[in-house]
């Protein structure tokens, strides 16, 4: 049986970034707790010119997370694409994400989290 795919948006109501942080962490728990394979987030990447710093702050604490054995891995939306290796792994884990929008995009606005 194949895991789910959430996705949640970070930016919206246009929060700072330790608040998006702390939905992050939120949001990862509830995932989790839910059986949720897969979790998309929308961070944006700083298309305002003011920098993403959603983007660079959450991408910076999944890479903890990461060596902290807090989640399996992460794909960057600018590599997921079917050339990667670690999209095509995700895919056994949950079949949705063949199907998400963002397949192919290069979207550097976007991070998937494997639970």
């Amino acid at each position: 049986m194949a895991g789910t795919l959430r996705e949640i948006n970070l930016e919206a109501g246009m929060p700072y970034a330790d608040a998006a942080i702390r939905r992050l962490t939120y949001e990862l728990e509830r995932s989790r707790a839910g059986g949720v394979a897969i979790l998309k987030i929308i961070h944006g990447y700083g298309s305002s010119g003011r920098g993403g710093r959603i983007r660079t702050e959450a991408r910076a604490y999944l890479e903890r997370l990461k060596k902290r054995r807090g989640i399996k891995n992460l794909i960057p939306g600018e590599r997921f694409s079917i050339f990667d290796a670690d999209t095509r792994s995700a895919f056994l884990l949950c079949g949705a994400l063949r199907r998400d929008s963002d397949l192919e995009r290069h979207n550097n606005g976007v991070t998937f989290i494997i639970l």
